[in-house]
């Protein structure tokens, strides 16, 4: 009976080569024909025994996996692996599976909120975006968007960027300021990123004709506040003493001194005409600002002129490199001679010194005029016109001052010092190589 065990051990083992093995030896061994269909019958029942098992603890969980990996590509996170054993390498797999569609879902989930806060966005911020695809048809736009062009996104998608009038959009040099066929002043943005593989470009119009409104009412607000104020400053007491002088000289008897009166009051009136005119002026100098006609300027001698032109106090100098800068030599001359006279101004007040130089950054010269003055109690209305924190000044020293840089592409900063009292006005200006 031995050998007959022998037979069904190799043909569970080795399943179909080992029972195609143990049948050809059963029957070509000399058994009885009822022990050959004996064990024939157990070797099939063995071999089909042993392929269910094989196949309830290999595909089964293969057909499992392959669906769990299914539904991953498909995008759906939901369906799990059943738990398995610790010593089961497929179970591993499984739970490996399993952990990944976790990940996945939690990542679709912040990309799926995180999609939601930037339609969110575009829908309620007040700058119209527009996509536009490889051919220029519009692929994607906002809700101002479709307030700017007068029409739903039904109606908008597809179109291409010539039939909306925006193709010279999509042309030429951004950030820019341009007028294209829709009312108002707009700024264009434009920037480029792909989306299935292909090139794509994103269109930002912002509505600026709205804040230039607004800017230009509060300018007109704080020209019409100054200029009442200033004509009110003068005009009250010329109406006072004309009246006074006017009931003086209508009296049938007038004191000894009638006529001091009336000269006083005249010369009060002609101040005041005089004080009056030359507010005029400096607006008249401020608003009729000529553009700079560039010339090769030295900018070594120049200082030293300004500094020289001061007698009030003297201006110590700390030199620069040689620099050769293009501008308009009697503007910048006027410039630096408002921020040394207002750094004399302060200084004369404590004491104190004035010290002024250059430098050369880049392809920038910062030429700085220190003064250890007694500071800026509130820097933000500096350069606001006519305002002014010295007796008797009037508020345009500044305002011109920095207009002449701007005019050379340039800037102008006053700012109290970081390393002792006083203040530092800072002139930066663009410097060619070429012309250094």
């Amino acid at each position: 009976m031995r050998h007959e065990q022998r037979i069904l051990w190799y043909a569970f083992l080795a399943g179909v080569p080992g029972s195609s093995i143990a049948m050809i030896i059963l029957w070509s061994g000399d058994y009885t024909p009822k022990v050959q269909w004996t064990l024939s019958v157990v070797i099939l029942a063995v071999w089909l025994g042993a392929s269910l098992g094989v196949r309830q603890r290999v595909v089964f969980p293969l057909q499992t996996l392959s669906n769990l990996l299914a539904a991953l590509r498909e995008g759906d996170y939901s369906i799990r692996g059943s738990s398995a054993r610790n010593d089961d390498a497929l179970g591993d797999v499984a739970r490996e599976i399993n952990a990944l569609a976790d990940t996945l879902r939690w990542q679709r989930m912040d990309a799926l909120e995180a999609t939601a806060l930037l339609q969110k966005v575009m829908e309620e911020i007040d700058v119209a975006i527009l996509s536009f695809d490889e051919h220029d048809k519009l692929r994607l736009i906002n809700r101002a968007g479709e307030h700017l062009l007068n029409r739903p996104w039904e109606r908008l998608l597809g179109a291409g960027a010539e039939e909306l009038g925006l193709a010279s959009c999509l042309e030429g040099d951004t950030p820019r300021l341009a007028d294209f066929g829709i009312s108002g002043r707009w700024e264009i943005r434009r920037t480029s990123f792909r989306q299935g593989g292909l090139p794509h470009r994103l269109l930002v119009l912002s509505d600026l004709s709205r804040t230039l409104r607004e800017e230009e009412r509060k300018a007109w607000q704080r020209i019409v506040r100054v200029l009442g104020h200033e004509l009110n400053n003068s005009l009250t007491p010329i109406s006072s003493i004309s009246s006074s002088l006017t009931s003086l000289l209508s009296r049938d008897t007038r004191p000894e001194d009638w006529e001091e009166d009336v000269r006083r009051g005249l010369t009060v009136i002609s101040t005041r005409s005089q004080s009056l005119g030359q507010f005029v002026e400096s607006y008249s100098r401020l608003a009729r600002l000529p553009q700079p006609k560039p010339e090769l300027v030295e900018v070594d001698p120049l200082i030293r002129r300004v500094a020289g032109l001061e007698t009030r106090l003297d201006v110590d100098l700390d030199p620069g490199p040689a620099v050769t800068i293009r501008a308009d030599g009697g503007q910048i001359e006027q410039l630096l001679i408002n921020l040394l006279r207002n750094a004399v101004d302060a200084s004369l007040e404590t004491g104190g010194g004035v010290r002024a130089g250059w430098e050369r950054s880049g392809a920038h010269l910062d030429i700085w005029v220190r003064d250890e003055g007694p500071g800026l109690p509130n820097t933000a209305n500096l350069f606001v016109p006519f305002f002014t924190t010295k007796k008797g000044g009037s508020g345009i020293g500044l305002v011109l001052s920095r207009q002449i840089a701007e005019a050379h592409r340039g800037s102008l900063t006053l700012e109290n010092r970081q390393d002792g009292q006083g203040c530092m006005a800072r002139l930066r200006l663009p410097v060619w190589p070429q012309m250094s």
